[in-house]
Order: structure tokens, then sequence, then C-alpha cells
């Protein structure tokens, strides 16, 4: 494991990356879309050229490494961009249409040998994270700190995703809701590396490792949690019926944005590898 070192896999903008970097860290970043790596190739050029940033460009998928594949770019949302079809057709139906191109396809598991075991794992690539978390089944050592955009359609899906997470030897979790990431704020006494007093960005993935707020708790605690998440999900949701009546959606619209209350808002699942976190 690289002490130093975080992979940003779906880099976007690079609004993590650029956290990482000021941080002191070490990043391998990954994107899958041409004109956000064009753009974060110019914004970063120093970083790269100094040796402190690397950028990876292509999609993760899990077969046919050597072929070029389908990515829909959002036409609303460029955060939304993905491999899936089944995701780019549900993005449509809510109104963000998107256009395919093909681009490179990455190994991931090639990256983790060639640049070693990241100390800190951050994956947010639409569908696709948990590809890179079963590459890590045929390594010894984890990164100390993992986290991925959870699942929020199935819980069947959400309970394969921390049993994966339990099989890979993380025990510890941390359940970070993401609509109020521009909220958070870093510890003057940062466990990881240094103070920087970053301020957050909207589609930052927030504090990481040792600096995350709150508790961790084991996989039944976590479960329990997004039992309770699933059910806001359920009433206030893509698919819920404040969404379908334009009257409840942009009341609701409207109290999300006088309360601060996210409904149901988005979680990010962050996990410990104990053996290594010492």
């Amino acid at each position: 494991m690289v002490k130093k070192l975080i992979f940003d896999v779906g880099m976007h903008k690079g609004e993590d990356t650029d956290f990482y970097l000021s941080k002191g860290f070490k990043v391998i970043a990954f994107e899958a879309d041409p004109d956000l790596v064009k753009q974060s190739k110019k914004r970063f050029q120093k970083d790269i050229e100094n040796g402190d940033l690397t950028i990876i460009q292509g999609a993760i998928v899990d077969k046919n490494f050597d072929q070029k594949v389908k990515f829909y770019k959002n036409k609303l949302n460029t955060v939304w961009g993905t491999v899936l079809r089944e995701w780019a057709e549900r993005n449509k139906n809510d109104g963000a249409e998107s256009e395919s191109i093909e681009v490179d396809t990455v190994n991931f598991k090639e990256c983790l040998i060639k640049f070693g075991i990241p100390y800190y794992l951050k994956i947010d690539i639409e569908g696709m994270d948990i590809v890179c978390c079963q590459a890590l089944l045929s390594f010894k050592h984890k990164p100390n700190y993992i986290s991925i955009e959870s699942e929020k359609v199935s819980f069947d899906k959400l309970e394969m995703e921390l049993n994966l997470f339990t099989k890979l030897g993380y025990t510890d979790f941390k359940i970070i809701q993401q609509e109020n990431i521009k909220k958070q704020k870093e510890q003057k006494n940062s466990r990881e590396n240094k103070f920087v007093n970053y301020k957050f960005l909207e589609g930052s993935s927030g504090l990481f490792g040792k600096d995350l707020p709150g508790i961790w708790i084991n996989n039944h605690e976590a479960l329990k949690r997004y039992k309770k998440i699933f059910l806001l999900y359920k009433l206030f949701g893509d698919r819920s019926f404040w969404k379908k009546n334009l009257f409840l959606k942009y009341f609701l619209k409207i109290f999300r944005k006088l309360s601060g209350v996210p409904l149901p808002g988005w979680y990010d699942t962050h996990a410990r590898h104990i053996e290594n976190d010492k």
C-alpha cells in the first residue's frame, strides 16, 4: 500500500483531485469523458509535470479491456456520464438526455498493479463502482480507506455492496450524506496529512479517512441505517409521488432550499480496513 497515494476514480472536473493534491497526496485520477480530461489536463498542468498527478483516460469496465465502449455523455449534468445504457435511459426519463460516444476502456486491476494499492480509493463512476471493488479481491493488501456512491434503487444491491466490503476485510463504515458536502469543514487538527482550510464545491466528495465526521459503525448497523434511507428514497426519491406531481415537486424543492434538509439526497459509503489502519 502506497501511503501518500490516492486513486480518484471518477475525476469529473477535478473537484476531489484538487483537494487531495492540496493536502500533499499524489493522485491517480480516472475519467472517461474526453472533454473533462482535456479541461483537467489544462487545469492541473503543473501537477502533471511535477509527477504529483497522473490522469488515466477511459472507462472502467469488467470485460473487453482491449475494445472501445459506448459512453453516454449527459447533456444536462456531466457528472451523470455512464457506460450503462439503463442508467442513461433512466436519466432520459428524468429529462436529462445523453449522447453516446466511443471511448477507450481501462483495466482497473492492471492499474492497481502498475501504480500500487492506494491509501484511499475514492470511486464514483455511475453504476460501475462495484467493478473497482471486485478488482481488489485479487490483491492481498487493500486500501486503508475506500468510498463509493451507494446504490439507491435496489436494496438487495446495496446489501451486496456492504457484503463485498466485508469480504474484502472492511469492518467499519460511515454513511455520508452528499448533498450537504459544501457545509463540511476541515478540522484544523486534520489527521490526513495537513490542514488546508479547503472550501468544498458542489460535486465534491468531501472529507475522507481519519477526518470523516461521525462514528464508525459495523455492517449490521450500516444496513439498519440504509433501511431508513431507502424509506426516504421511496417517499421522496426520483420515483416517488412527490416527484411525479409538478406542484409537489416544486414544493419539495422550496422546502429543501429553505430548510437545508436533503430529502432524500444521496449517500456515499465509506469503509475502513482496521488491519491496515495502524
